[in-house]
């Protein structure tokens, strides 16, 4: 580990303050700090300036309006998550993902927002200084090839996020505010499949807020998958809501992480309407392995992340259907 970088350290008291600073080349935010502060000592980034929203007023707060929508502020801990009443009692797949994230005291520091914009990750970025350069550096920082896919013009780190897919098949929305003012996106489209540039926020965005609706009548879970059963990222995880009429499937929607640059949603809209059985769990599973692109971005083997994924993927929906 490298020694801190020398920065400055701004505190606004205001979202709008906070976008003014952000919007200045050099800025970063920073909130729990457990995903930023790591990397910065690894010499992965030289900010100027560090913005931190921890002042800003309802920034980690949490409200069900009288329709039943959950709102979340970005600067919500997820150790709040996990242990709020109403989130274990509304939406149990969302609390279940922020228990699964790393230990006890990453969960007390670390924010929603930071999980949701936490950094892509690669076995050949995430060392020190020396082991990178002598690699001659990575298309992620300061090289010009990406060592997972060398003949490839972009990169290809790996998002290993668990709160965004569980969030993703909850319909969530994402609240953003910046100098043109405020904007809300499906979860989904705050990501795009770019290892090196994977989050859509404009120069000087902040997300403030996360709107998940009411479950009516979808149950959902999340799992995933690691070497130790703490701390670690996901290998593969996969999140999955169902809605079942009878003996029908009257709403599927499935989302993974840890294997692409991104959190993304698992086209499964075919399967509505139909039955769950084999057919439909063989249709399920290569839906998985298409969307999925399985890469050395990690130290577990290709093979063993890809099976893995297939397997917790069909094994969640079994459970959703047989109520589980």
């Amino acid at each position: 580990m490298n020694i801190l970088p020398d920065f400055r350290t701004l505190r606004p008291a205001s979202l709008n303050e906070a976008v003014a600073a952000l919007a200045v080349d050099g800025a970063e935010p920073i909130a729990g700090g457990t995903d930023l502060l790591p990397n910065l000592r690894r010499g992965l980034g030289r900010p100027q300036v560090l913005v931190d929203l921890t002042a800003l007023p309802g920034f980690a707060g949490i409200a069900v309006a009288a329709d039943g929508t959950l709102r979340i502020g970005a600067g919500a801990t997820l150790e709040a998550l996990a242990e709020d009443a109403r989130i274990i009692a509304g939406w149990p797949a969302l609390a279940r993902a922020a228990v699964l994230v790393a230990g006890p005291s990453h969960r007390a520091a670390a924010t929603l927002g930071g999980n949701l914009c936490q950094d892509t990750r690669c076995v050949f970025y995430n060392q020190s200084e020396w082991w990178r350069s002598g690699n001659g550096y990575c298309l992620k920082h300061d090289g010009d090839k990406c060592h997972v896919v060398v003949k490839s013009d972009r990169c290809y780190a790996t998002y290993h996020g668990d709160v965004a897919p569980a969030l993703m098949v909850l319909g969530a929305e994402a609240e953003i505010v910046g100098p043109k003012g405020k904007r809300s996106v499906a979860l989904a489209a705050l990501f795009r499949e770019s290892g090196a540039d994977h989050l859509t926020l404009d120069k000087g965005e902040v997300l403030a807020a996360v709107v998940v609706p009411p479950a009516a009548g979808w149950r959902a879970a999340y799992t995933k998958v690691r070497i130790r059963d703490a701390i670690d990222f996901p290998l593969a995880g996969v999140a999955v809501a169902l809605k079942r009429d009878g003996d029908t499937i009257a709403g599927l929607r499935v989302a993974i992480t840890g294997t692409n640059s991104a959190p993304l949603a698992v086209p499964v809209e075919a399967l509505v309407g139909g039955a769950w059985d084999e057919a439909a769990a063989a249709t399920l599973v290569q839906a998985v392995r298409k969307t999925s692109n399985v890469l050395k971005t990690t130290l577990a083997g290709v093979k063993y992340r890809r099976r893995v994924l297939l397997a917790v993927g069909r094994r969640l929906v079994d459970d959703l259907w047989s109520g589980r």
